[in-house]
């Protein structure tokens, strides 16, 4: 079976947005993976040669970030939130669906908003110079991509999400 089949096949957004997701899953697969190794590693250094990873803590902290903000967008899209749907069928799928364009909108200018303070945050400690205490790498990049994920996010909340929230039909 080739990518593009099984893609296809796993993936049920449409067009590019189904190989944007694919996309962001593999980097929030492989941050995991490489995290799960860190933490071997890490262990093992700790327990069998009596020295720990340097750095560890801060790796996993950046790891958990880049994992977090890149599958973050592919949640949403999909509706992967909690949602409490006890007065569903009393409301009924008019109300219902406009609840979730007024939850959608929500969802998207709080991420926007969000986005534009993480970015002037990023900017600030790009200008300071601002890094991680043990390894020294440069926190400026990271709140940046955490940024421009969370504009992603919205993006895709108002467009591909209420797409999705007027084409589903409700029960």
């Amino acid at each position: 079976m080739s990518l593009s089949a099984w893609v296809h096949a796993h993936y049920d957004e449409s067009g590019p947005v189904r190989w944007l997701a694919f996309a962001l899953e593999v980097v929030a697969a492989s941050v995991l993976f490489l995290l799960m190794l860190l933490t071997c590693v890490d262990v093992a250094g700790r327990y069998l040669f009596g020295n720990s990873l340097d750095g560890a803590t801060e790796l996993t902290e950046v790891g958990l970030a880049i994992m977090l903000f890149a599958e973050m967008p592919v949640v949403t899209w999909r509706g992967g939130h909690v949602v409490v749907d006890i007065l569903d069928k009393v409301l009924g799928s008019a109300l219902v669906k406009a609840l979730g364009l007024l939850a959608a909108l929500v969802i998207s200018t709080s991420m926007y908003v969000l986005g534009v303070r993480i970015f002037e945050l990023a900017e600030r400690a790009m200008r300071r110079g601002v890094v991680t205490e043990y390894l020294g790498m440069p926190t400026g990049y990271i709140i940046e991509y955490i940024a421009v994920m969370s504009w992603f996010t919205a993006v895709g909340m108002i467009t591909y999400g209420v797409y999705r929230i007027l084409t589903t039909q409700t029960k």
